[in-house]
Order: C-alpha cells, then sequence, then structure tokens
C-alpha cells in the first residue's frame, strides 16, 4: 500500500428514497480518479457510516472494487464496539478485495493504554491487509499516544496513521521518535498545508469530495516545495477547508458537492438537510469558492505530467 498522496474520505449518496444511489456515487469516485487520487476511503464519517445497516457497507465496498478495478486502492473504515466484529469486518474486506483499512480505536468504550494496544494487535494479527490508525480524539474520545505506536511496531501491517489530534507538531513527534516507520496523513483540512510542509506523506481529505482538482493539485505544488504557488490556492481554499472541522461537515460537503455537480445534499436521518439562514450561509460560502476557483492549468505542477 502506497499511504503517500491524496485519499478521500467519500459520501454516500442517497436517492429520494433513501437508498444509496450508485450512479451518483461512482460519477463523484470517477471525479476523484481523473484528478489524481491515491485511493478511495469507503465508511467513514463522511461515507455516514453509522446510518449504513452492515449489508450496505459490503455491498457499497463490493461494488466499488469492481467499479474501480485496481485503477487505485480501496480502503475500508472500521468503527466498531466490539473487537470480535472489528476482526469480521476485517477479514470480509480482505476476502472481498478491499487493499487496506482505516481502523478506528473501539466506538462506545473508551479504552485505557493496555485495551487500545491489545485491540488494535489482535486486529492487526486477524488480517494481513495494511493499516492505517484513525487517531482523533477529538470527536472520538481516544488519544492514540506515541506509547501506544510504540508497543504497535511489532505489527508491520499497521504502516500509517491519519493524523487528527488538531496539534500539527503531533507529525513532528511521530516522525523524531519513528522515523518512517508510519506514514504519516493529515485527516483535518484546515491543517493541509501545514501537516505537509512538517512532513505528512498525504492527505485523508473531505473537500475533495467537492472539489478533487484543487486539493490534489494544492498536495502537489507543497510536495514539490512550490510554496507562493500552493499559498495561493491554500488561501482561495481555506474559508471551504473550514466546512470539515463543524459538527454538521457531512451536510455542509454533501451541499458543496451539490453545487460543483459531483454529488448531493441528500443525508439520512438523524441529519437533516440544511434548511434556512444555515443553508443560505453554507451556499454563500461555497457559491463564492466556485465562483473564484484557480485556474489550475497556470500552475507548473500540471505542465510536467
Amino acid at each position: 500500500m502506497n499511504w503517500n498522496g491524496v485519499l478521500p474520505a467519500v459520501t454516500t449518496k442517497f436517492s429520494v428514497d433513501g437508498s444509496i444511489d450508485y450512479k451518483l456515487f461512482f460519477i463523484n469516485v470517477e471525479e476523484q480518479i481523473n484528478a489524481g487520487v491515491a485511493g478511495i476511503i469507503l465508511g467513514g464519517t463522511l461515507g455516514e457510516s453509522s446510518v449504513l445497516e452492515d449489508e450496505e457497507k459490503m455491498e457499497l465496498t463490493s461494488k466499488t472494487i469492481a467499479y474501480v478495478k485496481g485503477r487505485v486502492p480501496v480502503i475500508l473504515n472500521i468503527a466498531e464496539g466490539s473487537t470480535k466484529k472489528a476482526i469480521a469486518c476485517a477479514q470480509a474486506a480482505e476476502s472481498m478485495g478491499v487493499d487496506a483499512l482505516m481502523l478506528l480505536p473501539p466506538m462506545r468504550y473508551t479504552t485505557d493504554h493496555r485495551e487500545l494496544v491489545t485491540y488494535f494487535a489482535d486486529i492487526a494479527k486477524s488480517t494481513t491487509l495494511p493499516i492505517m490508525i484513525y487517531n482523533n480524539p477529538i470527536d472520538y474520545k481516544t488519544y492514540v499516544t506515541l506509547e501506544v505506536f510504540e508497543e504497535l511496531l511489532p505489527y508491520e501491517n499497521i504502516q500509517a496513521v491519519k493524523e487528527s489530534t488538531r496539534d500539527v507538531s503531533n507529525v513532528t513527534r511521530m516522525i523524531n521518535k519513528f522515523g518512517d516507520r508510519y506514514k504519516i496523513l493529515c485527516g483535518v483540512d484546515t491543517l493541509t498545508m501545514e501537516s505537509l510542509t512538517m512532513g505528512a506523506d498525504g492527505l485523508v481529505a473531505g473537500l475533495v469530495c467537492a472539489f478533487p482538482k484543487e486539493t490534489v493539485v494544492l498536495f502537489k505544488l507543497i510536495k514539490e516545495g512550490k510554496t507562493a504557488e500552493a499559498l495561493e490556492i491554500y488561501r482561495w481554499f481555506l474559508p471551504l477547508l473550514e466546512l470539515d472541522i463543524h459538527p454538521k461537515l457531512v451536510q455542509y460537503i454533501k451541499l458543496a458537492e451539490e453545487m460543483t455537480g459531483i454529488g448531493s445534499a441528500k443525508v439520512r436521518a438523524p441529519r437533516l438537510e440544511l434548511v434556512g439562514e444555515e443553508r443560505e450561509r453554507v451556499v454563500k460560502l461555497v457559491q463564492k469558492g466556485i465562483d473564484n476557483r484557480p485556474v489550475l492549468e497556470g500552475y507548473t505542477v500540471l505542465a510536467a505530467e
């Protein structure tokens, strides 16, 4: 698994009747692949995993693997409350042909250090798939410490971390302690440039769902050291990226996808579509971004491709 690059945590598209809209879903996936993403992540927060039935998750995964046909890796997120169910999910994913896993700490119960290490280790031992641990103590109340990562060193398929602690200096801490043992992917859109500049290898991105080309070009410019060009895009992008750090990030990003023509604002309950002043505010913000989109052909990173 190559953990370098942009990995969109794609949204799950829904029809009016609440079923999964695969036609629209694959329109978005194709836009992501055409933009040059390094993989597709299914079943994350943006994918509304909490309101998908287990059968739907497996069907979505199977259909995505069949559609992508190996053009990019397909990564499945595991967010379960029990070790047994997480292992079952990992093994089912491997048998289906998933390329890698993104793994959250146990849901609902906040583990201590020993329990967390054991949870990750047991899942790693149950599968040969590469694993990226999702470290997001702000939203999921469990902090995956440096000490936890140190105890996980023997498990070679634990290869990467989605760094969402909101502390950009954690990128440097990980590199100082572990060198290149763990790939580091920024998991907070508003810290994209900061994290990549500090040495992160990639992005697990949200607004890429609506703006795939801009996200990939920004990533490449930063990695090529073209700071002035990257800053021009990043400063345009930042007001949009802030939609990713709101409790309603799913509704906000889905509305942005709809406005850019590659998605739908439809969500599943208990989430509801935006209305009134809140919707007007987000529409105004996204429309301003659309109206001022950078002309990407002007950036030299594209000329080299």
